[in-house]
C-alpha cells in the first residue's frame, strides 16, 4: 500500500470521517485542503430527490452568483447590425452574425457562451450538431435568446450561469475559485442552493435536497449539511 504524501496527510487530519460540515465551515476548509499550483475551481454537487426522466421533474435554471465565477467568460453575440454596438459596449468578445455562423459551420467553437435574438434562431438551428454537444446552443430558458442583448452579455460576464440536473438526479457546477475568500465561496454556494430550492418541482415528494458536497478541482469532497444553507 502506497504511503500518503505530506499534503494527503494534512487533508486526512483536517477532514473528519463521517462528519457533515456547515456550509460556512466547508467554505473555509476548502482553502485549507487545496494544494494545487493553479487557481482551482470550486465545485458544488447537489443530489436532488427528483426523477429527471419525467418532464415535470426536470430541474433547470440560471443563477447570478453574487461574487462572480472567477473565470474569464468568452461571449459571442450573434445579432443584427442595430444591436452590435450594444453588445460590444456590454463586453461581448465577438460580435457579428453571418461570418460567425460560417465559422461555426466550419467547426469553430472557441467561446463559452453564445447570446442571440429570437429572430435569428432560425439561422442558428442548423448549427445544432456543432453547438449542442458542447452545450453552446442558445436557449430562451437560460436567457441567451433575448432582445436585451446588452443586458444578457453583462449578466454572463458578471457571473450568471445556467445549470441542469443530470440523469442521476445530480446538479454539478463550478461556483468560483479557490482564491476566493471563504465568505465569497459561502455566498455563491448559498445563492446556488437557494435557487435550486426555488425551482423544486411541485410533484417532487420526500426529501428534495438529499446531499451537498463542496470540492475543488483536485480536492476531496466535503459533505455539507443542507440545513446550514439558511444560516
Amino acid at each position: 500500500m502506497s504511503k500518503l504524501t505530506k499534503n494527503q496527510k494534512l487533508v486526512k487530519d483536517k477532514i473528519e470521517v463521517g462528519k457533515i460540515y456547515t456550509l460556512r465551515e466547508a467554505s473555509e476548509l476548502l482553502k485549507e485542503i487545496t494544494f494545487t499550483k493553479f487557481d482551482a475551481s470550486v465545485d458544488i454537487d447537489v443530489r436532488l430527490g427528483v426523477d429527471p426522466r419525467k418532464a415535470n421533474q426536470m430541474v433547470r435554471g440560471v443563477v447570478s452568483l453574487p461574487n462572480g465565477t472567477g473565470k474569464q467568460v468568452r461571449v459571442l453575440a450573434l445579432c443584427t447590425p442595430d444591436k452590435e454596438a450594444e453588445a460590444k459596449e456590454a463586453g461581448a468578445d465577438y460580435v457579428g452574425l453571418d461570418e460567425y455562423i460560417e465559422k461555426i459551420k466550419g467547426g469553430w467553437t472557441d467561446v463559452d457562451v453564445i447570446i442571440t435574438m429570437p429572430s435569428i434562431m432560425g439561422k442558428i438551428g442548423a448549427l445544432g450538431r456543432v453547438l449542442g454537444p458542447r452545450g453552446l446552443m442558445p436557449n430562451p430558458k437560460s436567457g441567451t435568446v433575448t432582445m436585451e442583448i446588452g443586458k444578457a452579455v453583462k449578466e454572463v460576464k458578471q457571473g450568471k450561469i445556467d445549470f441542469k440536473v443530470d440523469k442521476s438526479g445530480i446538479v454539478h457546477t463550478s461556483i468560483g475559485k479557490v482564491s476566493f475568500t471563504p465568505d465569497q465561496i459561502f455566498g455563491n454556494a448559498r445563492e446556488f442552493v437557494q435557487t435550486l430550492i426555488k425551482l423544486k418541482p411541485t410533484v417532487a415528494k420526500g426529501t428534495y435536497i438529499k446531499s451537498i458536497y463542496l470540492s475543488t478541482t483536485m480536492s476531496r469532497g466535503i459533505k455539507v449539511d443542507p440545513k446550514s444553507i439558511e444560516e
